[in-house]
């Protein structure tokens, strides 16, 4: 007689089914940012000059992710389903295994390995480290051995093999055509800090506030006078004539307001931060800020649809700027080859360790995020550039 599936075979193996369908969808709703992970572990393991290939390893695992899964849940092909979760997540079982030493190694200061500190197995809906990481593979590798050992217990579906081979087909297209659409436009679920409705001056460092008073002497009786910088500017020509300036006194009426993750800056030519001032509640004028964080790599489209709504943003008196990861160098080149009559602000990083803000504030280079009041209101792919400001 026929072995029949178990109840508690089948419960496995629906639930490794929607674990997997799980897993794959909070990946395939923002791939760059698994692009961006699968870049980070080329780096990590010494192949940097694999960086070409990131997005495409990215694609290509998360389909075949969201197909094992729906294999294992419809039961098409068990018996290859079985196979694909078994070589998957040994890999995976000892990838973590190795993620996690390395990093106890360098917390500990035993040694550097640069590794990896998000695993993104649940992209930015889940972040875990990588002990945690590998702890969840112990979990899961031991289901997945039950259903590869009783894999002949799992019947298979009665649709034809062709058909089978067809639904298979079928779930490769639609992960990567979904996968597509989120890149070529935006996530289709934003887990990023800077998504719309989000207020992001936490992440801006305020500075501290300063009450300045200058101190004046009447050059004919020698009198001193104190004034603030509003009385100071109020004063007429003739006024520098009859007084000589003596001191200034600086006070701190409100300390500084360190950000809640460091490394947000847009400076100017000069090193003057601009952040604060353009991005805060007491800016209630709309603010275009163009993103783009490595303009090696920017699309050049997207930077001439940019000219056009900055024309159009200059025109209404709305203020329009860029922001961008690269050296003032690159930015004088780029911005004299391009022709951009908008100011672009440096946002100095370290290369390897980040933090890299401008690059993940908006899935797209270049990108556009719109604000007042700090907060996010919208934000495009250059693809979605409106031709307008609002």
């Amino acid at each position: 007689m026929k072995n029949r599936e178990s109840i508690w075979l089948k419960i496995i193996r629906i639930l490794l089914g929607c674990l997997f369908l799980f897993s794959s969808f909070t990946k395939a709703v923002d791939p760059v940012n698994f692009g961006i992970t699968m870049n980070d572990y080329f780096v990590s393991f010494g192949m940097g000059f694999l960086h070409p290939l990131a997005q495409f390893a990215a694609i290509c695992a998360i389909s075949c992710e969201f197909i094992l899964g729906c294999m294992m849940l419809f039961r098409i092909k068990p018996l290859l389903a079985a196979w694909g979760y078994l070589l998957f997540m040994v890999f995976f079982f000892f990838l973590t295994l190795w993620l996690a030493v390395a990093e106890y190694l360098e917390v500990h200061g035993i040694h550097d390995f640069g590794v990896v500190k998000d695993c993104g197995c649940f992209g930015q809906a889940v972040k875990m480290s990588n002990l945690q990481t590998f702890l969840k593979n112990v979990v899961i590798i031991i289901p997945t051995i039950i259903v590869f050992i009783f894999r002949k217990r799992i019947p298979e579906s009665r649709l034809g093999s062709w058909i089978q081979w067809f639904l298979i087909f079928l779930f490769a297209l639609i992960a990567v055509i979904f996968q597509l659409h989120c890149i070529r436009h935006l996530p289709a679920i934003d887990f990023t800090d800077w998504k719309k409705g989000n207020d992001v001056t936490s992440f801006i460092e305020q500075p501290a506030q300063k009450d300045v008073l200058f101190i004046y002497k009447n050059k004919a009786d020698g009198q001193e006078v104190t004034l603030t910088q509003d009385e100071l500017m109020a004063k007429e020509d003739d006024f520098y004539e009859n007084f000589d300036y003596v001191d200034r006194k600086d006070s701190i009426i409100k300390d500084i307001v360190r950000a809640k993750i460091d490394g947000f800056n847009m400076l100017d030519e000069n090193g003057a931060d601009h952040a604060f001032e353009l991005i805060s509640k007491q800016n209630d004028r709309d603010l275009y800020v163009l993103y783009m964080h490595d303009l090696s790599e920017t699309n050049l489209k997207g930077v001439e649809k940019a000219k056009q709504l900055a024309a159009d943003c200059a025109e209404k008196d709305i203020d329009f700027v860029a922001v961008t990861n690269s050296s003032e160098e690159d930015i004088d080149k780029f911005v004299a080859l391009n022709k951009l009559d908008f100011p672009v602000y440096h946002n100095p990083i370290d290369p390897v360790k980040g933090p890299f803000m401008v690059r993940d504030a908006v899935r797209s280079n270049p990108g556009i995020i719109l604000f007042n009041k700090g907060f996010v209101v919208d934000k495009w792919a250059w693809r979605d550039f409106p031709a307008t400001a609002r």
